[in-house]
């Protein structure tokens, strides 16, 4: 499987190489530097290079080098719309993923939801985000330059179980398709 992903991510650098430029630099939300372009994901330096692509100076031949890759195949060079946020399932195309990322992106975080709490403020930093006012807690992180998440967490009550909620920014289908915009909420 390893392979598979690092065939998909030397496949797209090919496309993305034939435009390592300022556009591409503008549209990821970075700058590009002598043959790279760099910007900041996950809460790390990415750069996007011909021969690899490297996060935390670690190269990604995995999911998250997928991710990257294909938001520097399909970013635009326009800002990231924060508000209103949206559900994935509000996004186009996204309906054969929706299962899978209510299991995998916030119904897995319900019993890591202590422990988050605790962490909110360091998870914020580090991942460029903050607070947000909803939910019993909730906070915005950015792992791409244009596009924020917000998750909001509710807990256990006499009326309704413990949830999650994970939204995108407004336009976050702008600049990833639906099925790496999935992986993003996961990782």
């Amino acid at each position: 499987m390893a392979d598979n992903y690092a065939r998909i991510v030397r496949n797209n650098l090919d496309r993305i190489c034939n435009n390592l430029s300022e556009q591409l630099a503008l549209a990821v939300g970075g700058i590009q530097k002598d043959d790279a372009v760099l910007f900041d994901a996950f809460g790390e330096s990415c750069r996007i290079a011909q021969n690899a692509i490297t996060l935390g100076g670690i190269e990604q031949w995995s999911v998250i080098g997928i991710v990257l890759s294909l938001y520097a195949l399909h970013a635009k060079p326009i800002d990231c719309k924060e508000q209103p946020f949206k559900a994935f399932k509000e996004f186009p195309n996204t309906m054969p993923y929706v299962g899978a990322f209510a299991t995998h992106t916030e119904q897995i975080l319900i019993t890591h939801a202590d422990r988050i709490e605790k962490e909110l403020e360091k998870i914020a930093m580090q991942l460029n985000g903050g607070k947000n006012p909803g939910g019993d807690f909730s906070l915005i992180v950015r792992p791409l330059p244009k596009v924020a998440l917000c998750y909001i967490f509710y807990r256990a009550d006499e009326d309704f179980p413990a949830s999650v909620t994970c939204l995108y920014s407004n336009n976050a289908a702008e600049f990833l398709p639906p099925d790496p915009l999935a992986d993003l909420g996961e990782y």
